[in-house]
């Protein structure tokens, strides 16, 4: 990271303003992010029973800025690309068959 001045040291943390780097005082990530992890948990063993590594593709949970959880999908894209392939041959009734 680069910048001008000490700036770029810095943490992210803003006391002063009430705002902690780019979480805001008084909002519960803990809930959000416990649903969340729960939902990518659960989206991770279905991978494991499909044959997917986490290594290659998984559910990671996190927060919206307003404390609401979100599961991301990470994946390379070979992973990706073979988990739309599943989904569109469930979607046409093929049950992924190859």
């Amino acid at each position: 990271m680069t910048g001008t001045g000490d700036e770029w040291l810095g943490d992210g943390l803003d006391v002063a303003g009430g705002e902690f780097g780019l979480w805001v005082s008084g909002v519960d990530y803990i809930a959000g992010w416990r649903e969340a992890r729960t939902a990518a948990d659960r989206l991770n063993r279905a991978f494991l029973g499909e044959g997917f590594e986490l290594s290659e593709l998984r559910a990671v949970a996190s927060t919206y800025d307003d404390g609401r959880g979100v599961v991301r999908l990470v994946g390379w894209p070979d992973a990706v690309v073979r988990l739309a392939w599943l989904l569109e041959a469930r979607a046409d009734g093929s049950g992924g068959a190859a």
